[in-house]
């Protein structure tokens, strides 16, 4: 069964594996995407890339590049990562208290001494007179000697108020702790790092709250290969937000448990970095962001949206 969307394509698991072309609108180059947040008419999403990229669109169909978020890097890149080459990875962002916050990685590859730093603005517009991404160092830092990689942030906020960020990759897999909401910054230098979820090729975790449960997304495989890119996206649902995060057969994702959510089909070559527009409690779909490593341009990394059901308490693309 085919589903579409925005003028995507999307299989639910155990569907026919089958897409159609994106229109010329939707091929929007996009490496690593955060979750894509309004400011206004406006909509803005950010990528990995020199300063971190960063693109608008009024539409969610029409994107155009804006300016990076960092003309040079924050100057304490360069002792915590001596690696660190200027390129920023995988950012995300979220709106707290009136102010944008942008959590991004500094590493290099195939390293495991990382950081996971913050910028705050309080407009993402930048034509507005107060537009200014200031510096708040970094949140969260790794060595060799860690028990995770402090890469790939994924931020949300709780109903309660309470701020948390997911993040890790291949080293010991995917980990969470809890962000002050008014500093955006780690609420205690010691504050506890909850493990979320493992597999021996994991990273790109994506964490949202719909009605009585927690969903984690992350990503199985290999990205960054073009079109021999082996990425895939599994989810677990949990009913604390520091776990344990299970699939549809119970299996712990700790465990190396995991259910299919989006994997590569036709043209559309190694899907991740899920972000969720607006998860909310309504029983309405749920918008959601991914790249994708197009078949069809030399593997180029391309933006695409697509919608969520989640009638059956699960997580299901779907063009309803």
């Amino acid at each position: 069964m085919l589903l579409t969307a925005f003028g995507l394509a999307l299989t639910a698991p155990g569907a026919d594996l089958d897409f159609t072309p994106l229109p010329t609108e939707g091929q929007t180059f996009i490496h690593d995407p955060s979750t894509i947040i309004a400011d206004g008419p406006t909509y803005y999403v950010f990528g990995t890339g020199p300063g971190i990229r960063a693109k608008s669109s009024p539409d969610l169909r029409h994107w155009t590049n804006t300016y990076s978020v960092f003309r040079e890097p924050p100057a304490w890149t360069a002792s915590t990562v001596p690696e660190f080459r200027g390129v920023f990875w995988a950012p995300d962002v979220i709106r707290v208290n009136g102010r944008f916050l942008l959590y991004y990685a500094v590493s290099s590859w195939g390293k495991q001494t990382s950081a996971i730093g913050l910028a705050t603005n309080a407009t993402l517009n930048p034509a507005a007179a107060h537009y200014a991404w200031g510096d708040c160092g970094p949140v969260i830092t790794s060595t060799g000697s860690s028990a995770y990689n402090t890469i790939d942030p994924s931020v949300m906020l709780d109903t309660d108020g309470r701020l948390w960020l997911a993040f890790g990759s291949y080293w010991k897999g995917i980990y969470l702790t809890e962000l002050n909401p008014q500093t955006g910054l780690r609420i205690t230098a010691d504050a506890p790092a909850y493990r979320l979820a493992w597999n021996d090729s994991i990273e790109a975790s994506c964490l949202t709250r719909h009605g009585d449960f927690y969903y984690l997304f992350v990503n199985w495989g290999q990205c960054c290969k073009g079109t021999n890119s082996t990425y895939e996206v599994r989810v677990g649902r949990a009913q604390k937000v520091t776990g344990p995060y299970l699939d549809r057969t119970g299996s712990n994702l700790v465990t190396g448990g995991g259910s299919p959510f989006l994997h590569s089909t036709g043209r559309f070559i190694g899907p991740g970095h899920i972000g969720i527009l607006n998860a909310g409690t309504t029983n309405g779909p749920t918008r959601f962001s991914y790249h994708y490593y197009d078949a069809e341009s030399g593997g180029r990394s391309r933006l695409a949206l697509g919608k969520i059901d989640w009638t059956s308490g699960w997580p299901v693309a779907t063009d309803r």
